[in-house]
Formats: structure tokens, sequence, C-alpha cells
């Protein structure tokens, strides 16, 4: 057990440190051969943010434990929107001024509630996993043209700024891009390794392992991005790396991992305790975004009720896992 926790440390630090350097990587190369910083700041560090739970999800599924790679998911997200914004808004409150992110905020919630219609039956199928990932590539495509057509909004602004803040040549991006990849899989296959062994010894669900601790790793690329935006004053960058991320993991990680290992049977807290909690999150900061005329908001007092949101969440899975012992 201890090679195994060690194992799980290893993994988190990695996959952080190569997560950045593949972002970074993947952003200055997107720079180099001319695509617009908006559709960079959209799709690529989007994308880049959720790569971690992308790799982590598929090594899962490859070795036989959907489960994990289905709460890694669904956790990340919890995460996302009750840790990450929760920490950031406490940090300095977000002001939601980009209109692109106020147009994601609802389609997340839809993808969501679409991601509960498919898991009802208590089984999720390949055809199911494979509908997701048809939507996941009908989101970039829109990203792209909204990206476009979106010049001028504030988001940009933000990302002219980190983009010209993190700088490289056309080789050291390309160097980055590829071993940001490839440590990226080394990584999540250690973590995962670990992750597994761990519940295992304990006596713990691979799913709980995936909501907590497997989550937290991954998620942690948006919550350096989100803290360090936010503390730049770069709101809308704070913000949509949340909710962007969560739009990918929802598609692509779910995706992914049900394309390689369909589910025929989930457990039921999946939609009686997980994905309920992830919607209200969804919600909640919905509703801070648009509450108000102009600008939405999410205040300190908000950013604490998301942050006693998760912990309440988080106690909970600790009580379900003594009853279950």
């Amino acid at each position: 057990m201890l090679l195994a926790s060690l194992a799980i440390l290893a993994g988190f630090v990695l996959l952080l440190w190569s997560a950045d350097r593949f972002v970074e990587g993947a952003a200055a190369t997107a720079t180099h051969v001319g695509i617009p910083s908006l559709v960079i700041g959209m799709v690529i560090v989007g994308f880049g943010t959720s790569a971690p739970e992308m790799v982590v999800s598929a090594m899962a599924a490859l070795d036989g434990n959907p489960d994990l790679a289905m709460g890694n998911a669904l956790g990340s997200n919890i995460t996302n929107t009750g840790l990450i914004l929760g920490i950031t808004a406490l940090i300095a409150p977000i002001a939601v001024h980009s209109s692109i992110v106020r147009k994601e905020l609802p389609l997340l919630f839809v993808i969501g509630l679409v991601l509960g219609a498919l898991l009802w039956n208590g089984a999720f199928s390949r055809g199911e996993a494979f509908l997701l990932l048809a939507g996941f590539f009908a989101l970039l495509g829109w990203s792209v043209f909204t990206a476009v057509r979106g010049r001028g909004d504030s988001l940009e602004a933000e990302t002219d700024v980190e983009l010209a803040a993190h700088a490289m040549t056309r080789g050291r991006a390309l160097f980055w891009l590829v071993a940001g990849l490839i440590l990226l899989v080394i990584s999540s296959r250690i973590l995962v390794w670990g992750a597994v062994n761990i519940a295992e010894a304990l006596g713990i669900s691979d799913l709980v392992i995936g909501l907590t601790i497997v989550a937290l790793g991954t998620s942690l690329p948006e919550l350096a991005a989100s803290v360090i935006a936010a503390r730049k004053g770069e709101h809308d960058i704070a913000i949509g790396n949340v909710v962007g991320s969560n739009m990918f993991n929802l598609l692509a990680v779910v995706g992914i991992a049900g394309s390689i290992s369909p589910m025929p049977a989930l457990s039921p807290d999946l939609l009686l305790r997980d994905w309920p909690v992830m919607m209200a999150l969804t919600a909640g900061v919905l509703v801070m975004a648009y509450r108000r005329r102009g600008p939405g908001r999410i205040s300190r007092p908000e950013g604490a009720m998301l942050l006693l949101a998760f912990a309440a969440y988080n106690v909970w899975l600790v009580i379900s896992v003594i009853q279950g012992a």
C-alpha cells in the first residue's frame, strides 16, 4: 500500500507538470501556425486542461476499470465547480464579461442533462459513448466558429496577454507538445495503478476513488490556471477554463472511456448522488452568472457557498463508504 500511495503522489506531480507543459506547447504551436488567439483560448487551452482526465479515464477503461473512469469525469466536474471556482472567487470575485462564456454555461447544463438521460437506465453502451464523442466534435466545431465570429470578446484580450507571457520558439513549442503528451500518458498509467491498488486495499469502490483522489489530482491544472488568472484579473479565463473543461469532461472523457469499455451495470449512486450534485452546482453557477443585469459575478460569499457544497458532498461520500464497509 505504501508503494501505491507513492505512485499516486508521483503520478499527481508528474501529471500536473506534464499537463502544464502540454498546454503551453500546444498553445504556442497553434500561435506559430496562425490560429487566432480566441480559438486557442476556447479550444486548445480547454482541451489541454482536460487532457489529464481524458488520458486517465482512457487508461482506466483499458485496464478494465470503467467505474474509475466515470467517477473521474463526474468527480472532476464537481471539483472544478465546487472547489476550484469556490477558491478562485474567495481570492478574487469573478466577473463574467465574456458573451462566449455566458453562452457556454447554459450549454454545459444541457450537456449534463443529456448525460443523465443516457445513464438513466443504469447502463452506458458503446453507441451512447459514440453519441457523446459526436457531440464533442460538434462542440469543437461550434467553438471554432464562435471564436472566429467573436473577435473583440474580452476573452480574446486576456488570451493574448497569456500567449505573450508564455511565448516559445517553434521547435521548443513542438518539443513540449509531444513530450508533454508522452509524460501525460506515463503519469496517468502510474496514477491509475496506484489508485486501483489503494481501492482494493481499503475495500473502497473504484467509483469513489475516481470521484475523490483521482478527480482532485486530474483537476489540479484547472485549479492552477484559474487561481493564477483570477489573481491577474483575467476573470473570463478563470471561469471559461472551468466551463470548457467541464464540457470536455462530459463529452470526451466519458465518451472515450465508454467507447473503450462499455458499462453494462453502473452504480446506482452515480444517478442518485453524484450526477444530481454535479447538476446542482452547475445550476448554481449558471444563476450567479446570469441573475444580474450586465456582467455576471461570483462573489466571495458565493464562492464560500460553492466550497461548503463541495465539502458537504465529500462528507456524504465518506458516510457512504463507512456505511458500505
